[in-house]
């Protein structure tokens, strides 16, 4: 998961005259439109997840709701099932957004602001994880010190240690997105060419990873998610400079890999799941985000959607296992009926993040890229 609220000055500077590229469209207030209803694209994606998984998966869940979500909510489930591709859609935001806040920027701008963006609400929902983990053990196991010391890294999953929160598996694949992009584009500047030229080689890669059958290539590659990254990346090209062939054959090519990758890996194992739906989900996430770089959401300027990017990291990182607590306490100990249950998660959830961002994300981010910044200087002769 990553934050889509670049500076305004990003998303409103002029951009350099490419060859081959269609000028850039002058700068409008539509512009703000744009970005805002890109917030709102990143709320949809974590309802979308969080409906999966109080309502969509078994496990853990079925233990909370004392019994499976498929009988408790028939029709619903059908619906929810396909939840866990709002990973994919954030994927997507996550290549245009990316590429929109590194612009103009150098490598250590970029490390200070993902650090700074990533790691205070990530660690206050570790903390709020591992304590509900030792007041109600029933729901998840008691999370050892050992866990939570390698979980403060957010490089637990290469480590083969335990994850104390489920979804940070995805912050994984984020985070070497990140790589990819700061070694090979940000490090020299990002510019048309260079966004292009990754998009490319990456996509290369990541079809002919699928024969090397290794796993260091396969881990590092990501065959499996570079094709929503990089049609993000694409798309962010069309909203800066404007359409031209090139950028959308891009879009074209990822669109094809990315429902191939979907409907491989997340149809088959799942009977529920119709491929024909799976299709139609990943053609939606790529149509909305191509939407916002097109300028056709620019009325979306509504204020809300400001704070419903805020609320969707920190969203995102609670409430699934805490969902799960919530849901065990209210329906089994306190005997409240299923919908009121659900709605009072999903709301609940939504409230603590509220409060992350307001006391945690939004005083102690700032400070921390300050002092990471104040690290980087030399010390004097």
């Amino acid at each position: 998961m990553t934050d889509t609220s670049p500076a305004s000055a990003l998303a409103t500077a002029p951009a350099p005259s490419i060859p081959g590229a269609a000028p850039a469209p002058p700068p409008s207030g539509g512009r703000r439109g744009r970005l805002l209803a890109l917030d709102g694209l990143r709320l949809v994606a974590a309802l979308m997840v969080c409906l999966y998984h109080y309502a969509g998966r078994g496990g853990p869940v079925s233990a909370s709701w004392h019994g499976s979500p498929g009988h408790i909510f028939p029709t619903l489930y059908r619906v929810a099932v396909y939840g866990n591709f709002g990973v994919q859609f954030f994927f997507v935001i996550s290549g245009f957004v990316i590429c929109m806040s590194s612009w103009g920027r150098t490598l250590g701008d970029f490390f200070r602001s993902r650090v700074a963006r990533l790691y205070p609400a990530y660690w206050v929902a570790l903390v709020l994880v591992t304590g509900a983990s030792l007041a109600l053990p029933a729901v998840v196991h008691a999370v050892r010190l050992d866990e939570f010391l390698v979980n403060l890294t957010m490089l637990q999953q290469p480590m083969g240690a335990t994850r104390v929160l489920g979804v940070c598996w995805t912050l994984w694949v984020e985070l070497r997105f990140y790589v990819l992009f700061a070694l090979l584009v940000v490090l020299r500047g990002v510019t048309y060419r260079r966004v292009v030229l990754f998009a490319c080689v990456w996509t290369l890669a990541a079809v002919l990873c699928h024969s090397s059958g290794n796993d260091l290539l396969n881990q590092v590659v990501m065959p499996e998610y570079a094709p929503f990254f990089v049609g993000g990346l694409a798309l962010y090209l069309i909203h800066r400079f404007g359409s031209d062939l090139l950028a959308w054959g891009i879009v074209a090519m990822s669109w094809l890999l990315a429902q191939s990758e979907a409907t491989r890996g997340l149809w088959g194992p799942h009977p529920h799941r119709d491929p024909y739906v799976v299709i139609l989900i990943v053609t939606v996430a790529f149509a909305a985000v191509a939407a916002v770089a097109l300028g056709w959401t620019r009325r979306a300027n509504w204020p809300w959607l400001t704070t419903a990017g805020a609320l969707t990291y920190p969203f995102y990182l609670v409430h699934e296992h805490l969902g799960w607590f919530v849901i065990r306490v209210l329906h089994r100990g306190l005997g409240l009926p299923p919908w009121p249950t659900l709605a009072t998660t999903v709301l609940g959830m939504l409230l603590l993040a509220w409060l992350i961002h307001r006391f945690v994300e939004k005083p102690f981010g700032p400070r921390l890229k300050r002092a990471l910044k104040r690290g980087t200087r030399q010390p004097a002769p």
